[in-house]
């Protein structure tokens, strides 16, 4: 099973903050796709900090689309 979170036109922080929410809500083996205007670098950081398994691919239309497991 595969969540959403589109934090597109947010402003921070509440990309990052619905973004935590839904990892605190995500059980093993389920992945959660996020959705962003820019790279975030320091989301990034807590994942690698946290051990969440995560890639992500910039699409032809500018969206940043991360892909998250959780541990």
């Amino acid at each position: 099973m595969s969540r959403t979170v589109d934090g597109r036109g947010l402003e921070p922080p509440a990309p990052f903050e619905l973004t935590m929410e839904a990892l605190a809500d995500l059980p093993a083996g389920e992945r959660l796709t996020v959705l962003l205007d820019r790279v975030p670098w320091p989301l990034f950081r807590y994942l690698d900090r946290e051990g969440y398994r995560h890639d992500h691919v910039i699409r032809d239309d500018g969206v940043v689309e991360i892909r998250i497991e959780a541990p």
